[in-house]
């Protein structure tokens, strides 16, 4: 795809019917120099519709998002690539896992997942695809991908009910009954996506989830928009007195940083994500060129320009 070569699928362990909303692999460039995480649309997805929003993913701030970093040529396959961070589908860390993850990561997702949401919010923009597979799991914290799933200027966005891919569990009733994306919709996700990693569904019953998120997570799931809390209050909520430390740098101070200290992720899904690193730097990519040196014929002049010898 582009100048890449496919590594890996990154969604081969998703549970069967975990709607993921785009395809995900690892990929190389024919250098070695750079390993990316590479998306293209679903088939019934539209295209010149998923690169227009991954590219406007491509501005798109905060400590927890996995923008776009690269869109291919007009008039090519549609793809876009990001750089490559180890990282698990939340639902792939949960099978992983042998089931829900613990409270304490639940609550540090939540955190980091509204700080960057509060952050889109001031852009004016709206996830509007927010799911459990839309989160990765790094060791330093969550990244927020599935671009094209973000949405430019949400008054002007366009209803999302029935797009391929999409949980239906994590939409939420507005915009399922054909509303378009809005602020408290990502609040209704967020919900759903937060009693996921605490339950392993999207709308669970109330008694299942765990008793100290039971009331914030509901809320975040009530049918009427206005009864849903600001993502402020839900962090406030979620921190306490905690606050963060002194900023580094330009970057803004982030209360997630807070919860994501030592031992915020279980030990076996930590395992999973260095085993993930090393695989995919041990893997061998074969280039065009390379191909056709092992199989007795020069390479053409123009794959040869195309993918340079390292």
């Amino acid at each position: 795809m582009g100048p890449y070569t496919v590594v890996t699928r990154l969604d081969t362990r998703v549970p069967a019917q975990t709607p993921v909303s785009e395809h995900r692999f690892i990929a190389r460039s024919a250098d070695g120099d750079r390993t990316v995480l590479l998306s293209t649309p679903l088939a019934t997805v539209d295209p010149q519709r998923f690169m227009a929003e991954a590219d406007a993913s491509r501005y798109l701030l905060g400590s927890w998002v996995l923008p776009a970093a690269e869109l291919s040529a007009p008039g090519d396959q549609a793809w876009h690539a990001r750089p490559y961070v180890p990282a698990l589908p939340l639902p792939v860390a949960l099978a992983l896992h042998g089931g829900p993850l613990p409270e304490r990561t639940v609550r540090a997702l939540a955190v980091a997942l509204a700080e960057n949401l509060a952050v889109m919010h001031g852009q004016n923009l709206s996830h509007a695809g927010l799911c459990p597979s839309a989160v990765l799991i790094a060791a330093d914290g969550p990244r927020l991908t599935c671009f094209g799933a973000a949405r430019a200027a949400v008054l002007d966005a366009a209803p999302r009910q029935g797009i391929p891919g999409l949980d239906h569990g994590s939409l939420p009733p507005e915009q399922a009954a054909g509303g378009q994306p809005r602020p408290l919709g990502d609040v209704y996700a967020l919900g759903a996506t937060l009693a996921y990693a605490a339950t392993g569904y999207t709308m669970p019953e109330r008694e299942e989830l765990p008793a100290e998120l039971r009331s914030l997570i509901a809320r975040c799931l009530s049918r009427d928009p206005v009864q849903r809390p600001e993502l402020t209050e839900l962090t406030d909520e979620l921190t306490g007195e905690r606050q963060p430390d002194a900023p580094v740098g330009f970057a803004a101070p982030s209360r997630a940083d807070t919860l994501l200290g030592p031992g915020w992720l279980p030990a076996r899904l930590i395992a999973a994500i260095v085993h993930q690193s090393a695989s995919v730097l041990a893997a061998e990519v074969r280039t065009p060129q390379q191909q056709d040196w092992t199989q007795g014929r020069a390479p053409s002049p123009g794959a040869a320009a195309r993918h340079p010898s390292n």
